[in-house]
């Protein structure tokens, strides 16, 4: 938890993590990034580089030097950049989230104000923002803080009272839609495996279970005459894929992956995180009110497909 000692602590971290996070720029804006290894690798998020083959790289001391986009992944929102900086300090990343209540601290540039700093805690984990799956399915198994997160900060680094980064910030819900201090961050953990996948083969492999989902609204629940309120709704099983060889069907609601209840399309995609290609997973699954469980072997998502 975070405690007096953790916030008396804060311009500590601050002072020994600052040098790790960097700004990135490039024509059609700016975001944050966070220097990965010593070999002068930086990691920051897909919609940052969207787009781009070179970037710049300002850090904390305020040297710049280019960069070169090397490898995106738009499933997870990261990719990997290269300079030819080698002193600057790499981050050290947490392997695991800490939990609901701790500290958290947001490192990066939000709207321009470079080597700004934000703290609160962690608000929760394996959160998903709503609505996220038909628009950006990265946006999803995401932890939550209360530090502020504004334009400028994606990629930038959440901080833990260890000085261990958490997370790669990536989104927030502006006070427009009535959020306050809303933010979300990919989980150290998914950075690392897509990383160092990225550095590895220029590509991140993500579990696809081969299927078109929908929200399951009120309205379609009853015009289609569906027998379950929550879950998943299949409106497309590409043939050939994971789902359409294990038997799942259009018109089958996914209600549950594996240990984990489904009762959004978000939760499914959070859930198929947790796995990688080649797992054999039981989806339980609604079909004309009579629940059932198949066990599906998970694919490589593809460059073009559903979920």
């Amino acid at each position: 938890m975070a405690g007096p000692d953790a916030w008396a602590d804060i311009p500590k971290i601050v002072a020994e993590v600052e040098p790790s996070v960097t700004s990135i720029l490039q024509d059609n804006g700016e975001g944050s990034g966070v220097v990965w290894n010593a070999d002068g690798v930086v990691v920051t998020n897909n919609h940052v580089v969207e787009g781009v083959d070179q970037v710049v790289v300002v850090y904390a001391d305020g040297k710049r030097a280019d960069g070169k986009v090397l490898a995106t992944d738009p499933l997870s929102d990261l990719a990997v950049v290269q300079t030819d900086r080698k002193d600057a300090p790499p981050a050290t990343f947490a392997t695991e989230v800490p939990p609901v209540g701790s500290l958290a601290i947001a490192l990066g540039n939000p709207l321009g104000f470079e080597n700004s700093a934000t703290a609160g805690i962690i608000s929760g984990s394996h959160r998903a923002i709503p609505g996220a799956a038909s628009q950006a399915p990265a946006l999803v198994d995401l932890v939550q803080t209360d530090a502020a997160i504004s334009p400028g900060n994606s990629g930038g680094a959440l901080v833990g009272s260890d000085t261990k980064v958490i997370g790669v910030n990536v989104a927030y819900i502006p006070p427009s839609a009535g959020s306050v201090s809303i933010g979300f961050a990919i989980p150290a953990p998914t950075v690392t495996d897509v990383v160092d996948q990225l550095l590895k083969n220029g590509r991140a492999q993500h579990a696809y279970l081969g299927v078109l989902p929908e929200a399951l609204t009120p309205e379609i629940v009853q015009q289609f005459g569906i027998q379950v309120s929550e879950g998943a709704l299949i409106v497309e099983v590409p043939s050939g894929g994971p789902a359409a060889k294990a038997g799942i069907q259009p018109g089958d609601v996914v209600t549950g992956v594996g240990d984990t209840d489904v009762s959004t399309v978000e939760d499914m995609l959070g859930a198929l995180r947790q796995h990688k290609p080649g797992d054999s997973v039981p989806i339980t699954i609604d079909r004309n009110g009579q629940e059932q469980t198949i066990d599906v072997t998970l694919g490589d998502f593809p460059t073009s497909s559903g979920q």
